[in-house]
């Protein structure tokens, strides 16, 4: 796309930094023992075996010759962070089943795949999730996590060989299976290393919240080492947030031109991102597109509040960066400073709580919390929409699990709402009400496909104060909590519950810029509830 920045290569000092730093990523378990590196290779070759039995299978009930059905079979093509080699411990494994022109995905992998793989016996866990915008079958495999994605390609025997880089392979194939493909794909393995593990620890690790996936980091990185190709991860690292910290959205990143079709009679007319042909193109707020056909945005997710966190703390991190360069390969706190986890429940003092419930087990809970976290970001753009941009949002990727009670089950999220700085100084506090907002959002997620009686969702406004005790004793070290309720309780009268179903929707305040307020630890803020605004939001 452009030449590169700099060619110059690390010196001494880098290389001493990039030790500590590759260091700090062993003792924070992102890399893998040779046993665990050896469970997952025994999973991809059991995953491989069931596949290819489930096509001969499925070729033999179509009715082809025996000659076919033993030619019969599917590719199993691993993806992302475990293809990369930058996967760690706990990471899951994407991997892309590759089948034959004859085999679908709505019945053949869904329903029959899916059938099989629920009976087999090293399944833990298994859900479907076939409305995803990417298809998936998202299981737990001999106590490995792995995200199973479909394609069919247009050959009727699927060759051992196949080169995903042909765009003949894309010929008559549609547009979800074109989405599958598009996951597949030395030096910048521990600068991504890096990199992940901070999106991470900041919170803004999620593409089905609206944040960035794993691609979308990749392809950042990618981008900084194009720039920098002579680079060591010690250098890499602050020129990645010194860039992005500044990058001027929606220009979008990219790694090479995008490849168009011709237009000629073999163009194979797939989408493409084009903002000046395709208007949904040009809504993109923040564009880092795929380098391989057919180009498409890996952040197509992201919306102005959560671009608006991943800015933020791409600013804290770009300052975090320059103070370890400034201090030195020995200076004091080092690299460990980046990867302070963000503190969520110390950064807002109002927050919405999004309450998934279900009358029934793990399995159901799994499969209506899947469909709520993928709909979350259109609460936040609601919320935002509907106040004119003067209630800020900013949604928690981590989900809190309560435990089970009289067979009802509850996983809940949080939105943290605070206003703009320049509103706070200019303007009076003014209260929202956001019942319109949050039933029509509850409306939208209850046309859900699969819904059934006991799914059901809740969504309140909570001040830290009156987090859950379930949040509570997720986010504190032990001991902490019956400390802080001891204090609370000697220090003031009871306070009214903030739990049960009657709740007053507030605006929360908050000082300083964004990036500052998230420094402090616990901001100021002031909460005025609406008094004409209750019950379940």
């Amino acid at each position: 796309m452009t030449t590169p920045i700099s060619l110059v290569g690390p010196t001494p000092a880098d290389h001493e930094r990039s030790t500590q730093l590759e260091s700090l990523l062993r003792e924070a378990g992102l890399y893998e023992t040779s046993d665990e590196l050896a469970a997952r290779e025994d999973v991809m070759r059991h995953l491989e075996a069931i596949t290819d039995r489930w096509v001969k299978r499925v070729t033999a009930q179509r009715g082809f010759p025996d000659g076919m059905v033993e030619k019969a079979t599917a590719l199993l093509i691993p993806f992302g962070s475990y293809r990369l080699g930058v996967h760690g411990r706990g990471f899951d494994i994407d991997a892309l089943v590759v089948g034959p022109s004859y085999i679908d995905r709505d019945h053949d992998f869904f329903a029959v795949l899916g059938g099989v793989l629920a009976e087999t016996e090293a399944m833990m866990e298994l859900q479907p999730v076939p409305s995803a915008h990417v298809p998936v079958i998202k299981m737990r495999f001999h106590g490995v996590q792995v995200d199973l994605l479909y394609a069919s390609v247009c050959f009727p025997v699927v060759p051992r060989d196949l080169d995903l880089r042909d765009r003949s392979v894309f010929r008559g194939m549609d547009l979800a299976s074109a989405r599958s493909l598009n996951g597949v794909g030395g030096a910048f393995r521990t600068t991504l290393r890096c990199i992940k593990h901070w999106a991470k620890a900041r919170g803004v690790y999620s593409n089905v919240m609206g944040f960035l996936g794993g691609v979308g980091w990749a392809i950042l990185v990618a981008r900084v080492c194009q720039l920098y190709p002579n680079a060591s991860p010690s250098m890499l690292v602050p020129r990645f947030f010194k860039i992005f910290a500044q990058w001027k959205w929606p220009n979008p990143v990219l790694l090479r031109d995008i490849e168009h079709d011709d237009g000629g009679e073999l163009a194979l007319r797939l989408p493409v991102w084009h903002p000046r042909r395709n208007p949904r193109d040009k809504s993109h707020i923040m564009p880092v597109i795929t380098p391989a056909y057919p180009c498409m945005n890996s952040c197509y997710n992201v919306s102005h509040a959560t671009l608006r966190t991943i800015t933020e703390q791409l600013q804290i991190g770009n300052g975090i960066c320059q103070e370890i360069l400034k201090a030195g390969p020995g200076g004091a706190g080092g690299w460990d400073a980046l990867f302070q986890p963000f503190q969520f429940f110390k950064a807002y003092k109002s927050y919405l709580q999004v309450d998934v419930k279900v009358a029934g087990g793990e399995a159901d809970l799994r499969e209506w919390k899947g469909w709520v976290e993928s709909r979350l970001r259109q609460l936040v753009n609601r919320v935002e929409m509907a106040t004119a941009g003067m209630l800020l949002c900013h949604p928690n990727p981590k989900a809190y699990v309560a435990k089970p009670h009289d067979l009802h089950c509850t996983s809940t999220f949080f939105v943290g709402l605070s206003k703009p700085q320049q509103q706070q100084q200019q303007q009076p506090q003014v209260p929202f009400d956001l019942r319109a907002t949050t039933e029509g959002f509850k409306q939208e997620v209850y046309t859900y496909e699969f819904w059934g009686p006991g799914m059901e969702l809740e969504v309140s406004h909570t001040r830290r104060k009156d987090l859950p005790s379930y949040v509570l004793d997720q986010i504190l070290p032990a001991g902490h909590l019956k400390r802080k309720r001891a204090a609370e309780s000697n220090s003031s009268p009871p306070l009214s519950s903030a739990s049960g179903d009657v709740k007053k929707v507030a605006a929360a305040g908050g000082t300083g810029s964004a990036p500052e307020r998230k420094r402090q630890c616990c901001p100021s803020s002031n909460i005025l509830p609406s008094a004409s605004v209750q019950g379940v939001v």
